[in-house]
């Protein structure tokens, strides 16, 4: 067993190289009011994907992995196989979303500073809540009011016994 300090990097080291968070030293400078009309504009297409690319981790990913799934299920007779694949498209699609979301994150908040704004936090845990809250609340009215079970406003049945 080693247990020399010079293994690890020294003694009770807390965290990798380069693994620090990221020190904004000071405001920026800001540019000619035609670049900052161009950076806001940026940023708001960014701020505007990450709207979208939050609202689709929701709805029509989570839609495309069942199709997914059943189309596998179809082709191979497997119910286990479907399932298999509708899982393995859901961990990759949402963790590329995930991924790319940061990375658009990231974008919007050099964007915003390059804009003038003293911007030190991305908008990325916001919209996600956002997103989240939104679309809960619209599969509940989806469920209870339109869809829901014992609906005789839109459903099928006509209202009668």
């Amino acid at each position: 067993m080693r247990s020399d300090p010079s293994d690890n990097g020294g003694l009770f080291v807390g965290r990798r190289p380069g693994t620090a968070p990221v020190r904004f030293r000071a405001l920026p400078q800001k540019g000619s009011a035609t670049r900052q009309r161009i950076d806001d504009s940026l940023a708001g297409l960014l701020l505007a994907a990450i709207v979208l690319l939050s609202l689709l981790c929701w709805v029509p990913i989570p839609i495309a992995c069942l199709w997914l799934g059943s189309q596998a299920d179809y082709l191979t007779g497997s119910v286990g196989m479907g399932i298999l694949v509708a899982f393995v498209g859901l961990f990759a699609m949402l963790f590329g979303a995930l991924s790319l979301l940061k990375r658009l994150d990231n974008s919007w908040i050099l964007v915003r500073r390059a804009a003038g704004h003293d911007q030190r936090t991305g908008a990325l845990g916001r919209v996600f809540g956002i997103t989240a809250v939104v679309c809960a609340a619209v599969f509940i009215l989806w469920f209870v009011v339109i869809h829901g079970p014992g609906s005789s406003i839109v459903s099928g049945n006509g209202g009668g016994l």
